[in-house]
């Protein structure tokens, strides 16, 4: 038996960086399955697969369940779901770093290559102070995001005003969309207090933590100008967040009836929710127009961004990708993207990245045709909601069948990993990723 620990012990130390952090989030699972397999965890019986949805969904910052976590989960359960969400949105290791770093104040070369994994930082980034960052910054947010929603709610009559805005503000920030409000956000929808504070929320963690460290940064005057990687993200995260708000406002009337100042509010939450990959939603999705479930589709699968607590194919890939395809309409052999020459092997991550997540998203959707009852759009919308690591969906999630669940839990655990990265652990290595000195693009 000792023999076997030692073993395993030894096996885990030579186990490459990737492999690790796929397998970390597997850990993350099985944990909190088995709390919440535990019975004084209910309000009403959850049965088992449905609680290793719900661990997997928060985990990965989802938000998709087949159960409604107010009703059915009490607080103690409710309890876990929210470490699990918090673990799962600061990223694999990331705790762990943090108390070494509180006793050691430094990380060993194994576990900065575990971090550099899990993050995608800029090489001009020391992972140490990084990690201290994130964790600061996460609790820093959090708590002053709870204080906001707690005044919010406490307005609104909402029972339990303090245990839900630390929930949801924590909830937000990660991106996960777990709410405990049956119909998520819906009763709230005209709060436009509700809509700022969980917006703002959401942004951050989205657009990440390289972009939160390197503005402090600017601002303490330790750097002069950010990095790439922070420019593109910044202004991918706007341009995408005002033109999904715009479209959805000209493509959906809400039902009719709706004041114009509450349909911005509608439109500008709708696609703040989808490109953030949150999954909070102020209106019942299923009864938008198709133009704007499109649209909503089209802005899950671009996602957040790199290091952030969001999901999707990231900012920077699509960036990427876009300065690759206008350099092959201009003939020209470099790819640029504000006025930066992204290196050929960064470009090789981004069109590998795209290709996976696209072969994913289709043959998760093939598997739930063949599984689920619902149309195909609803198909589709609930794939790229599951892999996106998003949580929106058009009302099919509670009628899976039981291989319907099982197909939406593999999506979310490879949408958390990252499609790219579950399928380099299964098959390379992953120093294309990370060998290039040249270029602060993070992938």
């Amino acid at each position: 038996m000792k023999d076997h620990f030692k073993t395993f012990l030894y096996s885990l130390r030579t186990t490459d960086p990737v492999r690790l952090v796929v397998l970390g989030y597997m850990s993350y699972i099985f944990i909190g399955f088995i709390f919440l397999c535990l019975p004084f965890m209910h309000k009403n019986f959850v049965p088992v697969l449905d609680n290793l949805f719900i661990a997997t969904s928060a985990v990965s910052t989802t938000g998709l369940t087949t159960v409604t976590v107010s009703n059915d989960y009490n607080f103690w359960g409710q309890l876990v779901i929210l470490a699990l969400i918090q673990l799962g949105g600061i990223g694999y290791m990331t705790f762990s770093s943090f108390v070494i770093l509180s006793t050691k104040k430094y990380l060993d070369d194994r576990s900065k290559n575990i971090a550099q994994t899990v993050f995608s930082i800029p090489k001009n980034f020391k992972i140490e102070k990084f990690i201290l960052s994130v964790i600061s910054f996460s609790v820093i947010v959090e708590i002053l995001g709870a204080l906001g929603l707690f005044f919010v709610f406490l307005k609104a009559g909402t029972v339990n005003p303090l245990w839900n805005a630390i929930f949801h503000s924590v909830s937000a920030f990660c991106t996960a969309g777990f709410s405990l409000f049956p119909n998520s956000f819906e009763g709230l929808a005209n709060n436009f207090g509700l809509n700022v504070i969980i917006s703002s929320l959401s942004i951050m963690g989205a657009m990440g933590f390289i972009v939160c460290v390197d503005i402090w940064r600017l601002i303490r005057g330790k750097i002069k100008h950010v990095t790439l990687t922070t420019k593109v993200i910044i202004t991918m995260t706007f341009w995408l967040f005002a033109i999904g708000g715009v479209l959805m406002f000209l493509s959906e009337s809400y039902g009719g009836g709706v004041v114009p100042e509450n349909r911005i509010l509608f439109s500008f939450f709708q696609s703040m929710t989808a490109l953030t990959t949150v999954g909070f939603n102020t209106v019942t999705i299923s009864t938008m127009s198709k133009s704007a479930i499109m649209l909503l589709c089209i802005l899950m699968i671009i996602g957040a961004s790199p290091s952030g607590t969001g999901g999707g194919l990231k900012t920077t890939t699509f960036s990427a990708i876009w300065g690759l395809m206008k350099s092959a309409l201009k003939g020209s052999k470099d790819v640029k993207i504000w006025g930066a020459t992204v290196p050929e092997d960064r470009v090789r991550t981004a069109v590998a990245t795209l290709s996976f997540y696209i072969s994913t998203l289709v043959v998760g959707t093939y598997l739930l045709t063949l599984t689920e009852n619902g149309t195909f759009i609803q198909i589709f919308f609930e794939s790229a909601s599951a892999l996106g690591t998003v949580g929106l969906s058009l009302g099919i999630t509670t009628a899976l069948s039981a291989l319907g669940k099982l197909v939406i839990i593999l999506m979310m655990y490879i949408g958390r990993v990252g499609p790219l990265t579950f399928g380099m652990a299964l098959y390379v290595k992953p120093e294309i990723i990370f060998d290039d000195e040249k270029s602060d693009l993070a992938v």
